[in-house]
């Protein structure tokens, strides 16, 4: 099949010359879709089968349109599955009841993946590690869920119940779900975000004290919880290389690592709680080891913000990226909470800034559902302007850095083209560039204007395209990892 970005404002209006601007080849644009209490999708308990599966296309539809080459779907929202799984209950977030397969029956993570792919967009299954109940009160829990087979394995704080990170059976079972996934979906990535150990709760200490006495290996508390995150990403790091390695793991931490009056590496910020000190999760350590390949810090605030500004933060993290891929994660869902968040200006303002930075290669969304409304003409903003044209998601060369072969053009009548791939790995498509006259024949001087989706056979049609009568066209093949091959022009 054929898919074509919706870019009808460059149809109208762009030349050659127009297009040629500074669209980035690579950048990751993604959306997080949370389940969690049905914030995004399903945004509803109990919806029928039928219902589901128009929901996640429309949502697709949305965000295909506005330019996103990703989305992040939360298919383990707390210690359950949004799949078959023979370690995880159903999620309560389906049906209604924890543990209550859909019906008629349907797989909705091999349906997810299986619609985001055919839209040439990735799909990054976000896992929370250590959420087991989210409220404790209210929750449906199986007679199935891990808390009522293995109760010594988790903690109770506040009205939330947690898997005891401390214990190696849980480290354990993390890696098994992790395992699960990779062998059994095309996922494209396993991504987790900021909740390692809880956010702290004033006067209550995380309950974890006989745990430490029984596993501390003479190290102070402080440094044995950070032992164990960093003990679980190194352990899912290896899961991943030893049984699917192709896909990638990423995670989106809190927007501060450390402050500058606690570490000198720290950043110039007064955040009241943060990774390293509170949530245990030492980020920078996971990014030099390489254990993990891309990083999105949740930057939040505002440019100009008094205790943690953005443009701040946004350099601190280039300078603290370690050679893996950054991105960087925007509050959309703050747009109107305050002055600063009605400015139509400051989301634009941050993607600007970001793309000063070579280090930076992309933006995710949270969430999903607020793009619905448009808030500050934002939608719109990126579908017309920033997004306006196709960018291929970022190669890992750590990962794989071969190129597949380049296809072959058969020319046809009115100026329709064949594009046909024989190579033996798999594709995702096919890139078409357009480069103006009597310009260097150098891709970087070329602009991407089109990603045709399809295994082996596309046709294009010149005249369908942007491109004026005079631009030259190219096009090259690209694998699943998105490598580019060689390009050849459509001539």
């Amino acid at each position: 099949m054929k898919y074509r970005f919706v870019i009808f404002l460059c149809t109208l209006f762009y030349t050659s010359s127009c297009i040629a601007q500074n669209a980035p080849l690579y950048e990751f644009r993604a959306v997080w879709v949370a389940t969690i209490e049905n914030i995004d999708w399903p945004d509803k308990k109990g919806m029928s089968v039928d219902e589901q599966k128009a929901q996640f296309i429309h949502l697709l539809d949305m965000h295909q349109h506005n330019g996103m080459n990703a989305v992040v779907v939360q298919i383990r929202p707390a210690g359950d599955a949004f799949y078959p799984s023979q370690y995880e209950p159903w999620s309560e977030y389906l049906n209604g009841k924890q543990g209550l397969p859909p019906t008629p029956f349907y797989d909705p993570l091999a349906f997810m993946i299986e619609e985001t792919h055919k839209r040439g967009m990735e799909f990054h299954a976000w896992l929370n590690p250590y959420r087991a109940v989210f409220n404790i009160h209210t929750s449906s829990i199986a007679p199935s869920h891990l808390t009522k087979i293995h109760p010594e394995w988790f903690l109770t704080y506040g009205n939330i119940k947690y898997f005891n990170p401390g214990m190696p059976q849980v480290r354990e079972h993390v890696a098994r779900v992790v395992k699960d996934l990779i062998t059994r979906y095309d996922i494209d990535g396993i991504h987790m975000d900021d909740y390692f150990y809880p956010y702290r709760i004033k006067g209550k200490e995380f309950p974890d004290e006989k745990t430490y006495r029984q596993y501390s290996r003479g190290l102070n508390k402080e440094d044995w919880r950070r032992s164990n995150c960093d003990s679980v990403i190194k352990l899912l790091f290896e899961t991943i290389r030893n049984n699917n390695a192709r896909v990638k793991f990423g995670i989106s931490p809190f927007g501060v690592w450390r402050n500058k009056d606690k570490d000198p590496m720290g950043s110039n910020t007064r955040a009241g709680q943060t990774n390293y000190d509170d949530l245990y999760a030492d980020i920078l350590l996971w990014l030099r080891k390489g254990w993990i390949d891309y990083v999105v810090p949740q930057l939040y605030w505002e440019r100009g913000h008094k205790l943690c500004d953005y443009d701040i933060l946004l350099e601190w993290w280039n300078a603290h990226a370690y050679g893996k891929q950054l991105f960087i994660g925007h509050a959309i869902e703050r747009a109107g909470s305050n002055a600063a968040w009605r400015d139509k200006n400051e989301l634009p303002n941050q993607i600007k800034n970001l793309r000063n930075y070579s280090t930076t290669q992309g933006s995710v969304y949270f969430n999903s559902r607020v793009f619905e409304k448009n808030p500050n003409g934002w939608s719109d903003s990126l579908r017309l302007n920033y997004y306006a044209l196709p960018a291929l998601v970022p190669p890992m060369k750590w990962i794989d850095s071969i190129p597949p072969p380049k296809p072959f053009i058969e020319k046809l009548k009115n100026n329709n083209f064949r594009i046909v791939y024989n190579g033996k790995e798999k594709i995702k498509g096919f890139a078409v560039f357009v480069l103006p006259p009597n310009i260097k024949e150098k891709r970087e001087y070329a602009t991407l204007i089109d990603i045709l989706i399809t295994d082996k056979i596309s046709l294009f049609d010149r005249t369908k395209s942007i491109a004026s009568s005079d631009d030259r066209i190219f096009t090259a093949a690209v694998d699943l990892n998105n490598n580019l091959s060689e390009w050849i022009e459509l001539k």
